[in-house]
């Protein structure tokens, strides 16, 4: 199982996220997570999706459930393509792309991006770094991320960000 303690300028709070992914085969799982705001002490979600990866194609799609502390249960479909361009794929472009609806399918909230990500192995003696810069097209805000090890910054030009640390 995967953890990590998240604070962000949206919550406020600091919130215990937690992930499992269970094989089905050797190009898909199960995957479980959710997490528990600890001001609340109460769950602020809960998501089951079902991801399948095309790994020659350098793609995965999902579909899933996502619940949230709204009390809303919500679809999703969600897809993710990579086009390394070096050979040792440390500088990629990524296209994502997600869409989640309501329970009668009639709400919709659509989510897409192209990013560049740079990724420094040995940045440091036994510190790795990964610099993405990216654009959501629907919000049409560029962003960021930081990630060194365990450690995860992410902004954007609207002042939204958030960090996450990976125990």
């Amino acid at each position: 199982m995967e953890t990590s303690l998240r604070y962000s300028t949206n919550s406020r709070s600091l919130r215990i996220h937690a992930k499992e992914k269970l094989p089905v085969n050797s190009k898909t799982h199960l995957q479980l997570h959710g997490e528990l705001d600890t001001r609340a002490g109460a769950p602020s979600y809960l998501c089951a999706m079902i991801r399948h990866f095309f790994h020659e194609a350098s793609t995965n799609v999902g579909v899933g459930l996502h619940y949230d502390k709204r009390e809303k249960l919500r679809c999703f479909v969600r897809g993710k393509k990579k086009f390394p361009l070096r050979t040792d794929e440390l500088v990629t472009f990524n296209i994502k792309g997600r869409c989640d609806f309501d329970q009668e399918f009639n709400q919709r909230n659509p989510k897409g991006a192209a990013e560049f990500d740079l990724n420094i192995w040995k940045f440091e003696k036994d510190q790795d770094l990964r610099l993405r810069v990216g654009y959501e097209m629907f919000d049409k805000v560029p962003y960021m991320q930081i990630r060194e090890n365990n450690w995860t910054l992410n902004t954007n030009l609207k002042g939204k960000w958030n960090v996450r640390f990976d125990l």
